[in-house]
């Protein structure tokens, strides 16, 4: 009998059970569900758990567990499938293989009641009135799409709240990224029309609106209006170069290209996501898998616990045959409204796809089992702790150091899953600002940080660090805001009492603090990027101190080249006597104008005439 307890008759329960669709659960002595599954068959899959042998090691010490089972009949095969996925959430069965990926996922969202719609993440029900674009697999790839649009259409993206307060035109007017709407610098028939265009991008129709530029174009250039001629081939090529990044060769519908791979106890599965068209970006999903699993088990398990009650494509290709392939597509065919086809066996640019697929999928493997017990987990507590709706693959941390106001440097660190990203640090020598105001020293790094980001030359992060207190988290959140990037979390890291490892408190932008345990991997990760960010920081001050210390005042004064620098040496015998000399003396050195050495008096003594 499989292995269960004798008090259990199995061979009678056998005897009685319906040859009907329906739903299964094994429960342990105490209660507890250890396995949900689905059948067409009940009494033929059920009875398959009582022959001896032929069973993986993984059944056998599932059935030594079993005490009693229990069945759920129902009408259709398809309310077999739903009953058995709403089980597995809700019961979350330890042999069962569990997704644990409950988010909603991010879309793109277009207001339609305004003169001035506006562009945005949304993520969570869609009731506002406007068109909804995606879903997007995560909010990186959502703002990495509303980047490359900004760019090429320049619709406004920021809240209604700065949008409607506004006497002047924002940053994202000035590095041409916003046509002004908020200030009427476009009217609203121009901005209509940016606005159909955004529609068609996001419809994956690139070559209608390519057409109709270049149509407009040439108009342009017959009436003699270069500048717009110039603006429609900018709008072009900017345009072609987004059909390179992310169009898909052939394809021209949605589907989603999945695969699977299992290594050192860890499964993952491999999701890309293609909708008309075009490449919305991929994510790694870590299932958790009972014992030693089969690949097709996996990815089965996965599809229906995916998809199933969210919208699914019209192809689905997937690197295994799936044993249910039939059952799934009819009911998501069913839910979805269309046709879903479940396809393994591809060729050509598909099969490429999703060989692409295959090495991600081993590559994250590879990353997980190599830090799961470190960094990796560090990461996720650190999600969890914060309740983000994203993983976290990317922090930066910014600190600032400097010496009673003398020679600030501010430091950026950034971490990854495989630790920290030195080759994307940075440090910014902080000018024109008040000796040691830290508020407007933060500002200032995050502008040249984000504003660079902004413009495409680096990756936004998935979390902003700062080292600080309220103070310099709104000063961080001012730069946010004013650069449309209010998005990404911010999270203010202040010392504790008598500065103590252990007691930080965190800032949030709504107010709110946080203190986490002492022992919490999150604050262990929040300490480790603090304090690399700290180091960066005091390094970089420490080298602009040293230099300016030691640098001479005749290297600041134009006109000052290194030989008339060595000329004056020579003839008052060093520096010591340069600084003593006064305007008579200096007007004796061959070249020293009376305007020039005015300037070298007024470097040494701070006075002027």
């Amino acid at each position: 009998m499989g292995g269960t307890s004798s008090c259990f008759d199995a061979r009678e329960f056998l005897r009685h059970l319906t040859s009907h669709p329906g739903v299964y659960r094994m429960l342990a002595v105490d209660g507890e569900v250890l396995y949900v599954g689905k059948a067409r068959n009940l009494k033929n899959r059920v009875s398959s758990y009582f022959r001896s042998g032929g069973l993986s090691a993984k059944t056998q010490a599932l059935m030594h567990q079993v005490v009693n089972v229990e069945v759920t009949v129902t009408h259709t095969e398809s309310e077999a499938l739903l009953l058995e996925n709403n089980l597995i959430k809700s019961l979350q069965p330890r042999y069962n293989v569990l997704l644990r990926d409950d988010k909603s996922y991010p879309y793109i969202y277009l207001s339609i009641t305004q003169t001035y719609p506006r562009l945005m993440l949304h993520r969570g029900a869609r009731k506002a009135k406007g068109r909804y674009f995606g879903p997007y697999p995560n909010a990186s790839a959502v703002r990495e799409s509303l980047h490359l649009l900004q760019k090429v259409f320049r619709v406004r993206q920021c809240e209604d709240s700065f949008f409607e307060n506004r006497s002047r035109p924002c940053l994202q007017y000035q590095i041409k990224r916003c046509t002004g709407p908020c200030v009427g610098l476009i009217s609203p028939e121009a901005y209509a029309e940016d606005v159909r265009h955004t529609v068609q991008f996001l419809e994956g129709r690139n070559s209608e609106i390519i057409d109709e530029l270049a149509r407009r174009m040439d108009a342009a250039a017959a009436a003699l209006d270069y500048e717009d001629a110039a603006r429609y081939r900018d709008q072009i090529v900017n345009l072609r170069r987004v059909q390179e990044r992310q169009y898909v060769s052939g394809e021209r519908g949605d589907l989603d290209i999945l695969a699977v791979v299992t290594a050192g106890g860890v499964a993952c599965v491999q999701v890309f996501y293609i909708r008309a068209g075009r490449n919305l970006g991929n994510k790694a999903f870590f299932p958790r898998v009972p014992g030693e699993a089969a690949p097709d088990e996996i990815l089965s398990a996965f599809v229906a616990q995916y998809y199933l009650g969210r919208e699914v494509p019209n192809e689905l290709l997937v690197n295994v045959d799936l044993p249910d392939a039939e059952w799934l597509t009819q009911v998501l065919g069913e839910q979805a409204g269309h046709v879903v086809a479940v396809r393994s066996r591809v060729r050509g640019e598909r099969a490429r796809w999703l060989e692409m697929a295959e090495r991600n999928a081993q590559h994250a493997v590879q990353v997980r089992v190599s830090s799961r017990a470190g960094l990796y987990q560090r990461f996720e507590a650190l999600q969890q702790a914060l309740a983000l709706d994203e993983p976290i693959a990317r922090v930066e941390c910014f600190d600032i150091s400097h010496t009673q106001g003398e020679a600030t440097v501010a430091s950026c660190v950034v971490f990854g899953l495989e630790g920290a990203v030195k080759s994307d640090y940075r440090r910014f020598n902080i000018e024109g600002i008040a000796p040691g105001d830290d508020y407007g020293a933060m500002a200032q790094a995050l502008l040249r940080r984000y504003t660079r980001i902004s413009a495409g030359e680096g990756v936004m992060p998935d979390l902003i660090l700062i080292d600080g207190g309220k103070g310099q988290l709104a000063a961080a959140g001012r730069v946010l805001d004013e650069l449309q990037l209010s998005g990404v979390p911010v999270v203010g890291v202040a010392k504790g009492p008598e500065r103590k490892a252990g007691w930080e408190v965190l800032h949030r932008r709504d107010g709110s603090e946080l203190r986490l345990p002492a022992d919490n991997p999150g604050l262990h990760l929040i300490q480790q990027v603090r304090d690399e960010a700290h180091r960066f920081a005091i390094t970089g001050h420490r080298q602009r101190r040293g230099r300016s210390r030691t640098e001479s005042p005749l290297e600041a004064i134009p006109g000052i080249g290194p030989k008339r620098r060595q000329q004056l040496l020579r003839q008052f015998g060093g520096l010591r006597e340069v600084a003593r000399a006064g305007i008579e003396d200096l007007l004796k050195v061959k070249g020293i104008s009376r305007e020039l050495a005015q300037e070298i008096y007024n470097a040494f003594h701070g006075e002027g005439q």
